[in-house]
């Protein structure tokens, strides 16, 4: 960063022009929602390109060129764990694709948690499902805006100090979130095809020209002189046990799935056949761009500036590669990665609070669940907004990512065997998530990386494992009553009956 020289007037107009670019889309495509689902679902009318992009900018944030990017830098091979997960979360999705969009379509689900509610006919589940989701995506919406403080650094060439890169990052993202709140989850799904495009798409071209490119420290062939401690993962010797590559694989397959924003997406799919495409598609698109991305890491990792800050590698790159253009676009993409992911949390988040926490305590209509939707999401983003700025510097933040990903997945019982097995009860989901949360967090709280005295094993997959033991033993214990049981032998039906249900496109 000390090294880096250039024009604000370069960087910042790119950033400017992008956003402008945006915000002509927004426009060029705006439709009043007509009802809450519309504005909640997007009236359940895109394709299958919108769904791949929609998915893939709901899980790879902007982090991805940080955090990530700095893993790969670090600790070597270790960063594929995340692209193994991200191609087996995928896959379930393609699996359950038909019976949770025909269960949408049929039953007016507009949630995640709506969904629970409707398996288990219980609002309790309702109300504990969507609150253990918004919980867990408010740290991630925090450590969002930090990032977007990281871009302003560096469009600044660290001439801002970090309080204003903080201020100006959050407030573009607050500035965003105007659309977002208007026009609800219709203009989220369509910028985020623009966005993917520039973040995913533009991203992974920037990759093949540096391994393809001439043959220095950052192409192909830099990967071939590897340290051997680049090579090994966690568990093949070091201080990790051999549970701990596992656990990091396996929470994030399960948890790929239990994010509020990636399974809203099957909703506003047009079709099961929609969803199904584009599941492959999303393969194909965050696949491919992560591996590149994994790949010019690991080529960069010898480089000594990059070593010194692996974090900031993704910009430091760039700006060695082609100076203050080929940084602006670097900044360009991250904030492209970073608007589609803070706006698809926010959105889902509003839409959880509205329709699953204040409908269920007192039924409103559709205007006013709009109307609660959208203060909800301001609130939401003034409390993240606040946080941001309180904790920039406060070295233990991450501690509470790491106890929200061992907190969501602990939704997975209920959802996967709600979904695939008719035994299980309202009273088994219940008492499955919360004793899993309680006992995730708890754990998360005292061993934040891993659990040395059981091989590394990583607190969300021991209380995920209690968790699953509570609902099957419950489920066993605590029967069906007749009636319930022909409810839900109904319902199963209802999840796989042909032929599929059309809807006119709008896109």
């Amino acid at each position: 960063m000390s090294t880096m020289t250039g024009s604000m007037a370069v960087t910042l107009g790119m950033l400017t022009a992008f956003f402008a670019l945006i915000v002509f889309v927004l426009y060029a495509t705006n439709r009043s929602a007509k009802s809450f689902s519309d504005y909640a679902v997007g009236g359940r009318s895109f394709s299958s390109w919108y769904i791949a992009m929609s998915y893939t900018n709901s899980w790879w944030p902007g982090a991805t060129y940080t955090a990530f990017f700095g893993l790969s830098v670090g600790a070597g091979v270790l960063g594929f764990y995340a692209l193994a997960y991200s191609l087996l979360g995928v896959t379930a999705m393609y699996l359950m694709a038909e019976r949770a969009w025909l269960w949408g379509k049929r039953y007016d689900l507009k949630t995640q948690p709506d969904m629970l509610g409707l398996r288990f006919q219980s609002q309790a589940v309702r109300v504990i499902a969507s609150a253990i989701g918004v919980v867990c995506l408010f740290p991630w919406i925090v450590l969002g805006m930090q990032a977007m403080g990281l871009i302003f650094r560096f469009a600044s060439f660290g001439q801002w100090s970090v309080t204003t890169c903080l201020v100006v990052g959050v407030g573009v993202i607050a500035v965003r979130q105007i659309w977002t709140v208007q026009m609800g989850m219709r203009g989220l799904v369509i910028t985020d095809l623009v966005q993917g495009i520039v973040a995913y798409g533009l991203a992974a071209l920037v990759c093949l020209g540096i391994l393809f490119g001439p043959a220095d420290s950052a192409g192909f062939s830099a990967i071939g002189d590897l340290p051997k401690a680049l090579l090994h993962v966690p568990g093949d010797g070091g201080t990790y046990g051999p549970w701990y590559l596992f656990s990091l694989i396996v929470t994030g397959v399960i948890g790929s799935l239990c994010w509020p924003t990636s399974y809203q997406r099957i909703y506003t799919a047009k079709g099961v056949r929609s969803v199904k495409k584009g599941t492959l598609q999303t393969m194909v698109v965050a696949g491919g761009f992560y591996l590149m991305l994994t790949l010019v890491a690991l080529a960069a990792a010898s480089m000594t500036d990059i070593a010194a800050a692996p974090q900031d590698g993704w910009f430091t790159l760039l700006y060695d590669r082609g100076g203050q253009w080929l940084l602006g676009m670097a900044l360009v993409v991250v904030l492209a990665a970073s608007m589609g992911w803070i706006d698809g949390c926010v959105q889902v988040c509003g839409a959880q609070i509205a329709n699953d926490i204040v409908h269920v305590i007192s039924p409103r209509t559709d205007f006013q669940l709009k109307v609660v939707a959208k203060g909800s999401m301001v609130v939401y983003m003034l409390a993240s907004a606040i946080v941001a700025y309180i904790a920039f510097d406060y070295p233990r933040l991450q501690l509470l990512a790491q106890m929200s990903y061992q907190g969501i997945v602990q939704l997975a019982v209920p959802m996967f065997l709600g979904m695939f097995w008719k035994r299980g009860t309202k009273v088994a989901a219940l008492a499955s998530m919360c004793t899993g949360f309680v006992v995730a967090a708890v754990l998360t709280w005292k061993f934040p990386d891993d659990m040395p005295g059981l091989g590394s094993l990583t607190s969300g997959v021991l209380a995920l494992a209690i968790n699953l033991v509570v609902y099957v033993v419950l489920a066993y214990l605590l029967p069906h009553a007749e009636q319930e049981r022909r409810r839900i032998d109904e319902l199963f039906e209802a999840g796989k009956s042909r032929p599929e249900p059309s809807l006119s496109a709008t896109h």
